[in-house]
């Protein structure tokens, strides 16, 4: 098996269990070993560390996956990877009919995504090392779960990888239409094969509930609205009424027909097909306001290069939300950038305040669900954070 050394001084997150690998803490590579390949990790001193996957063409050229120098990494190692990945999640969330299985690097297996929506699986293949494993993971799913189909949804992380576009039916038969999930009581259409993501937002489902009892009584803005799923959440509360605010027709439809399938009257909520930023605008100068709202946007901080880009935009569009929320109004903020920390987000939101020239206060905190779990040794997996302001 090759061995990958490391320079001088930079064992220390190695041993602390830190999976990433970084190129430039490399000295040396003995072998010759394949992107995917499982490699040993040794310290400049020759100390062993931890096994690894390696990608010669990545930045993260090692993915770490397990400390202990005596197991044999095989079929069984993955095989017992999942098993226990997937009884953490029963243990977690009993009956749930969505979650995700398999977090990647959280669950000790790097690039690997397996989100269940009911009796069917939807997989992503994001690293060398999770490409390279593909069909056993299928397999050994197949062999663990019998779903009724396995799908697998492509993801711009692959071409960061120096991997190809990648999608298709890896087993079985998907729905042919959009398939209906249940979360908390509440019904909501899943595509399986085109909607964004795996299909549906799971990562906020237990900040969906937390915040739905704020929203009764109230006129609530859903700006970034996609499948309408907080819309959802907050007519089922009690909300008088609902904004569903996004530039996609598609994603407007798809949040109209969660609406209905869930039986709210039509008068309750309106849909406004615009961009977010602009609209917001519009609102403000025509002196409109709102009881509450909800701001989901999409990843603005894709890479390093537009951190700064990135948070001028979260600033912008915070600074516009509370122009237009009333005295004693909410705004529940999200941030889904990894690059973006809870601490900076904080301080974005602290410089939207004051140039709104509102008082703020934050009355409450949101992260992902607990089937997104985040590795104590790999707080990168804490890739979305929010806070509930209330406005003065």
């Amino acid at each position: 098996m090759a061995t990958i050394f490391l320079k001088p001084g930079k064992d220390k997150p190695v041993r602390q269990r830190h999976p990433w690998i970084f190129s430039g803490a490399i000295a040396r590579v003995e072998g010759a070993p394949a992107a995917g390949e499982a490699v040993a990790v040794r310290a400049s001193d020759g100390r062993w560390l931890a096994w690894a996957e390696y990608n010669p063409r990545s930045q993260i050229r090692a993915r770490a996956f397990c400390w202990d120098a005596q197991v044999e990494v095989d079929e069984a190692f993955w095989r017992e990877r999942l098993a226990a990945s997937i009884a953490r999640r029963d243990a977690l969330m009993p009956g749930a009919e969505a979650r995700r299985l398999v977090f990647a690097e959280s669950d000790g297996m790097p690039g690997l995504i397996v989100d269940q929506y009911g009796q069917h699986l939807v997989v992503q293949f994001l690293t060398a090392g999770a490409e390279a494993r593909k069909r056993m993971v299928v397999q050994h799913l197949v062999q663990l779960l019998s779903p009724a189909s396995i799908i697998e949804r492509d993801d711009p992380m692959r071409r960061k990888e120096g991997l190809p576009p990648s999608e298709g039916v890896w087993y079985g038969q998907p729905p042919a239409e959009p398939l209906t999930i249940i979360e908390n009581g509440l019904k909501f259409l899943v595509d399986l094969r085109a909607g964004q993501k795996t299909g549906f937002y799971l990562d906020q489902a237990a900040n969906r509930a937390a915040l739905a009892p704020h929203c009764a009584g109230k006129e609530v803005l859903n700006a970034f609205s996609y499948t309408g799923a907080f819309a959802v959440y907050a007519l089922a509360a009690g909300a008088d009424h609902v904004i569903n605010l996004d530039t996609s027709r598609d994603a407007l439809a798809l949040a109209d027909a969660n609406l209905r399938l869930n039986g709210f009257s039509p008068d309750r909520w309106q849909r406004i097909e615009a961009d977010v930023f602009r609209q917001l605008r519009v609102w403000r100068d025509e002196g409109r306001q709102f009881d509450l709202i909800i701001l989901d946007p999409p990843k603005f901080a894709t890479s390093r290069g537009n951190l700064p880009r990135a948070t001028r935009g979260y600033k912008d569009i915070n600074w516009l939300a509370m122009r237009l929320l009333r005295p004693g109004g909410l705004l529940a903020t999200f941030s889904c950038s990894g690059l973006v920390s809870q601490d900076l987000f904080q301080k974005i939101l602290f410089g939207a305040a004051l140039d709104a020239g509102r008082d703020a206060r934050i009355v409450g905190h949101f992260r992902q669900a607990p089937d997104h779990p985040v590795l104590l040794t790999f707080p990168e997996a804490a890739y979305l954070k929010g806070f509930l302001l209330q406005l003065a």
